[in-house]
């Protein structure tokens, strides 16, 4: 993978190139939060705030999904019997600058992921430099469909769960702002992260790290994890936890398709 003289740049050198890739990725992730200030009302109440009605798009789909099962209203999500409240004398200010961030960090992905790839470039062959606009896109594209399947998948089937899980009927759900907002950000970025799992074996089988054997042979328990995430995340039907578990264990498939792929290529170009 790597093939350059590593006399051209000094340690102090590699220092100062990470110290400007991580300042121009902090100010696009400003500027980008700072767009979303002027549409914060809309981020807030209608993104953010979504999943916490009734009136979602993931509960109606999951109704007419029951309907057409023939489940008639068993999945259906009529009312979320909890109230959000905030408690410190700050906590929408922090809640506020630290969701514009979150906003502003999906919103400057892309261009994060270009400064990353300038930074690595050099220790890449020229054929492979080559890729740069097919990693940016593909990488940006499976980060996009995490977002969107955090926010989508795994924020709704997490509130309904906890909204309807009571240890007692005395005791009623009154969730913090900070911790509804914890787990907003904890879906959406770990979905994002879990779905890069292709461009990370990707880089891993290229590295000598991972083999397809390696992965194939832990697949039993790769599935038995995701399973166990699902059915943490998901109240206890099977429907909801299958539409989690799927595309999780799809990621998984690709990557270990796209490790045979590169481990393949690796071996005819050391024959």
């Amino acid at each position: 993978m790597a093939k350059k003289n590593l006399g051209e740049m000094s340690f102090l050198d590699h220092l100062e190139e990470l110290r400007w890739l991580l300042v121009r990725s902090t100010i696009a992730i400003m500027i980008m939060a700072f767009v979303t200030y002027f549409v914060s009302d809309y981020l807030f109440d209608e993104i953010i705030l979504g999943p916490t009605r009734p009136t979602f798009f993931t509960y109606i789909w999951f109704c007419d999904l029951s309907h057409q099962l023939g489940f008639a209203d068993s999945i259906c999500i009529t009312q979320l019997n909890f109230i959000i409240q905030n408690t410190e004398m700050e906590g929408q200010v922090n809640i506020f600058v630290w969701m514009c961030l979150l906003a502003g960090f999906i919103l400057s992905f892309p261009y994060i992921l270009w400064e990353i790839w300038k930074f690595i470039s050099p220790a890449l062959y020229e054929k492979e430099r080559k890729n740069a606009k097919v990693f940016i896109f593909t990488s940006s594209l499976l980060f996009f469909l995490g977002v969107l399947f955090g926010y989508f998948v795994v924020i709704p089937m997490s509130v309904n769960f906890v909204a309807t899980f009571s240890v007692s009927d005395v005791v009623k759900n009154q969730f913090t702002l900070d911790s509804y907002m914890g787990m907003v950000k904890t879906s959406i970025l770990g979905s994002a992260i879990f779905f890069e799992l292709p461009i990370a074996i990707y880089f891993l089988t290229k590295l000598g790290l991972v083999t397809p054997e390696f992965l194939r042979k832990y697949w039993k328990y790769a599935v038995i994890i995701i399973l166990i995430i699902a059915a943490i995340v998901t109240p206890p039907d099977v429907v909801s936890q299958t539409i989690v578990a799927i595309p999780m264990l799809l990621i998984y498939e690709v990557s270990i398709l796209i490790s045979k792929v590169v481990y393949k290529n690796k071996l005819k170009e050391n024959v």
